[in-house]
C-alpha cells in the first residue's frame, strides 16, 4: 500500500511537471510570435512599430487572464460585501424599468417607434450597475464560472455556488424594494406608474417556456458583454448600451431586470408571490444561466484552452 502511494504521488508530480513544461513552450511560442516583425514592420522605425503594438487588439488569452483574475477576486470577497453590493445592484438595475416608464408615459403606448425608444432607458440600470462594479447575478454566469472551469475543486465549486446564491438573493431582495418603492411609495406619477404596470403585464404573458428561451439569448448576451469589456476602454458606455438594448428591443427577458417588473405586480396584488416565482423569474434564471455559463463560458473557455 505504501509503495503504491508513492507512485501514484511520484505520476501526479510527473503530470504536474509535464503540464509545467507545455504551458511553458506554448508561452514561449506566443513569444516569439510577439517579438517577430512581418516584412512590412521591418521597415518602420521604433516609435512606428511601438504604435502598431499598441493598436493591437487583445487577445482571447488575454481576455480571459483579466477575466479570471476578477473572477479569483470575487471569489475571495466576504459575504457581507457581496450581499450589500448585491442589494444595490438590485436597485440600481431598477432605473432600468423606471426609465421604460417614463419613456413610454411621455411619448405614448401608441406611437410607431415605442419599443425601440423605450428600450434605450432600459440601457440606463446597467450602465449604472455595471460601471460601479456593483455585483450583478447575470455577470457572474461567466466571471466567476472561469476559474472553476481552468481548476474544478470542491472549494471553487462551493466558493461559486455561495456566490451565486448570495448575489442572486440580494439582486432579488434589492427589485423587490425598489418596486415596492415604485407602487406604495408615492414617488412616481400615475402616469410613470400606469406605464411600468402596462410593461410588466407584456412580461407576465409569457408562458413559463417562452419566459425560459427568451432568457437564453439574454444570458449570453450579458456574458459577452462582460467578455468584451476589456477590449472597450474609453467605449465602455457605448458597449454596454448597444447590446443592453438589444436585450429590450428583442424582448429577451433578463432576471434581475425583469424581477422588478413582477415584484411589481405581485406588490399591485396581480400576481401571487408563488406564481411569480415559478412561472416567470425561476424560467428567467434558468434561460440565462443556460445562455451565459452553457454557452458563452463553455465556449469562451473551449477556445484558449489549448493556448494555455
Amino acid at each position: 500500500m505504501a509503495q503504491k502511494d508513492i507512485n501514484d504521488k511520484d505520476n501526479e508530480t510527473a503530470l504536474v511537471g509535464k503540464e509545467a513544461s507545455e504551458k511553458a513552450e506554448k508561452r514561449e511560442e506566443r513569444e516569439e510570435r510577439e517579438n517577430s516583425q512581418t516584412e512590412t514592420e521591418k521597415s518602420l522605425t521604433g516609435t512606428e512599430r511601438q504604435a502598431v503594438a499598441e493598436h493591437g487588439r487583445l487577445s482571447s488569452l488575454t481576455v480571459y487572464s483579466i477575466i479570471l483574475r476578477e473572477g479569483q477576486e470575487e471569489l475571495e470577497r466576504p459575504m457581507s460585501s457581496l450581499w450589500w453590493s448585491g442589494i444595490a445592484a438590485g436597485i440600481g438595475i431598477s432605473t432600468s424599468v423606471m426609465a421604460e416608464g417614463i419613456i413610454r408615459s411621455s411619448i405614448g403606448s401608441d406611437h410607431p417607434y415605442l419599443s425601440i425608444i423605450e428600450s434605450i432607458g432600459y440601457t440606463l440600470g446597467f450602465v449604472l450597475v455595471i460601471l460601479s462594479r456593483l455585483q450583478l447575478f447575470t455577470e457572474n454566469t461567466l466571471t466567476v464560472v472561469l476559474p472553476l472551469l481552468a481548476r474544478t475543486t470542491k472549494r471553487r465549486l462551493g466558493c461559486t455556488a455561495r456566490l451565486w446564491a448570495v448575489v442572486l438573493g440580494a439582486n432579488l431582495v434589492g427589485t423587490f424594494l425598489t418596486a415596492a418603492i415604485f407602487v406604495h411609495g408615492g414617488i412616481l406619477t400615475e402616469g410613470i406608474l400606469a406605464a411600468i404596470f402596462e410593461i410588466s403585464r407584456h412580461v407576465a404573458e409569457l408562458t413559463p417556456t417562452e419566459t425560459l428561451l427568451r432568457g437564453i439569448p439574454a444570458g449570453f448576451i450579458i456574458a459577452a458583454l462582460v467578455w468584451m469589456l476589456p477590449s472597450a476602454k474609453g467605449s465602455e458606455i457605448f458597449v454596454i448600451i448597444m447590446f443592453t438594448w438589444l436585450i429590450a428591443a428583442g424582448e429577451f427577458t433578463h432576471v434581475i431586470a425583469g424581477s422588478n417588473e413582477i415584484f411589481s405586480l405581485v406588490l399591485n396584488g396581480e400576481l401571487g408571490l408563488i406564481t411569480a416565482l415559478s412561472n416567470h423569474i425561476g424560467p428567467m434564471l434558468i434561460g440565462n444561466i443556460v445562455g451565459g455559463t452553457g454557452l458563452f463560458a463553455m465556449l469562451a473557455y473551449v477556445q484558449i484552452r489549448q493556448e494555455m
